[in-house]
């Protein structure tokens, strides 16, 4: 799909609403102890933040493991975010698929509270980055 770039400004700042608005769940189901759902909130905020950068920068957002695979390849290996960043996204990425669909597999609190400040520091990071006006190559 093609955008124009009003197109993409508005697709952008939905891709971030919609970032915001996942990760806002997050207390009400940590205070419910609900891990499972903290995980896979905190993988959804990110993907969404991450598909606003890829269609900042004109990449296409084809699929979750492609998302992943792009921000690898087009941000980390050039040192526009950390290696570290990268590794975040794919263990909530993996955190999340077990979460969701592995029946003898319950998220505990232990694995799921240090995730969250990384996470919206890795939110604020992509937001700065949109909201610099820079461009990856």
């Amino acid at each position: 799909m093609s955008l124009n770039d009003e197109e993409r400004r508005i697709v952008v700042r939905l891709q971030l609403e919609k970032a915001h608005n996942n990760f806002s769940q997050i207390p009400l189901l940590r205070e419910a102890g609900y891990w499972d759902n903290v995980a896979n909130r905190l993988y959804y905020s990110l993907f969404h933040a991450v598909s606003a950068l890829l269609i900042h920068d004109g990449y296409a957002v084809n699929s979750h493991r492609g998302a992943a695979g792009s921000f690898g390849q087009y941000y980390v290996s050039n040192g526009i975010f950390t290696l570290e960043d990268g590794r975040h996204y794919s263990r909530l990425q993996g955190l999340r698929e077990k979460a969701d669909y592995n029946c003898t597999y319950n998220a505990t609190e232990s694995d799921i509270v240090p995730k969250i400040e990384p996470t919206r520091q890795l939110i604020a990071k992509i937001e700065k980055y949109i909201n610099s006006g820079e461009q990856g190559e």
